[in-house]
């Protein structure tokens, strides 16, 4: 059996692969603050399978007092090495996974985590505080709250420039159901089908304002678990690449992306919208097609959506 269902017609090509696996998560390192309250909930530590997470604390741990309840099988033992707690999973976890890890410190204190995964990344390194008032925790603490603030300022920055772009309020209008108060028209409808959710593909032009639009209708049918948007790419087409060849795709392209729905549970739908402008099909060689890449929540494709370069193009243009 083929490994993707392919659909043609004078503009356009979707694919939809039957296999797709999740991108690697990304290292990161982090500061943990913690109290001395015992309403402090319980901190998860994200791992992944094969890889060492650390955490490093203020006091040396004692290893005769740290320990994982449940990790046989799952995770190579604990190490405890002086001021640094070592976990290792022998392979992946799903984020619902859960195992309790129990630190005992010098002073006698037990600290307890919840060890899990989430999707996109996992700790490679979090620095464990206890004692805020230490110079250390302290000037930890002002650059995280920098950080904070440079990045509230740069996400503002970000929503100001997208309410302003016309590309990101006709997504608006078509993730809304609102596609009768745009200028596109659509061309084609696909339906795919793939792992629980059901995709209705509308594609659109508008030739004269040089523009172009998926518009993605997802209906949750039998997943157990909410349907998320993951990840959109827009990519340009390798020029030796022909329809009939693989996927295959280069350059990344800019485009507008809106979506009715943060979650979409079972049974329910939702729309998810892309805008795109004659400068995403355009490169130091000349026009290209582009490659639309919609992956969900755990990291599956759900759908490929290939278009034509010329419906950007007004009509006798070419």
């Amino acid at each position: 059996m083929r490994n993707f269902l392919l659909l043609r017609s004078a503009l356009l090509l979707v694919l939809v692969t039957s296999v797709a696996l999740a991108k690697d998560r990304e290292p990161v390192s982090r500061n943990l603050y913690l109290s001395d309250s015992p309403r402090d909930e319980v901190r998860p530590v994200y791992v992944e399978g094969g890889r060492v997470t650390v955490l490093r604390f203020q006091q040396p741990c004692i290893e005769a007092g740290t320990k994982m309840l449940g990790w046989e099988g799952r995770f190579e033992p604990v190490g405890c090495d002086g001021k640094r707690v070592l976990i290792e999973p022998l392979r992946d976890l799903e984020p619902e996974d859960r195992f309790l890890l129990l630190v005992t410190l010098e002073d006698g204190k037990e600290q307890p985590f919840t060890v899990t995964a989430r999707e996109g990344r996992f700790d490679h390194q979090v620095d464990v505080f206890l004692d805020l008032e230490t110079p250390e925790a302290t000037r930890r603490r002002l650059a995280d709250a920098y950080l904070r603030e440079r990045t509230l300022e740069e996400e503002n920055e970000r929503l100001r420039k997208e309410q302003a772009s016309t590309n990101h309020a006709y997504a608006s209008l078509l993730a809304g159901g609102e596609s009768k108060n745009t200028p596109f028209r659509r061309e084609s409808k696909w339906r795919v089908e793939l792992g629980g959710a059901v995709v209705d593909i509308y594609i659109y032009s508008a030739r004269k304002m040089q523009r172009a639009a998926v518009l993605f209708h997802v209906t949750n049918r039998e997943l157990d678990v909410p349907w998320k948007l993951k990840e959109v790419q827009l990519s340009a087409m390798l020029s030796r690449q022909s329809y009939e060849a693989p996927v295959r795709t280069g350059e990344r392209k800019a485009f507008a992306l809106r979506a009715s729905h943060a979650e979409i549970r079972r049974g329910e739908s939702g729309y998810v919208a892309v805008v795109a402008d004659k400068s995403a099909f355009t490169s130091e060689d000349g026009p290209v097609h582009l490659v639309l890449e919609l992956f969900r929540h755990d990291g599956l494709q759900q759908a490929v959506v290939l278009l034509d370069h010329r419906i950007v193009e007004e009509k006798g243009t070419h």
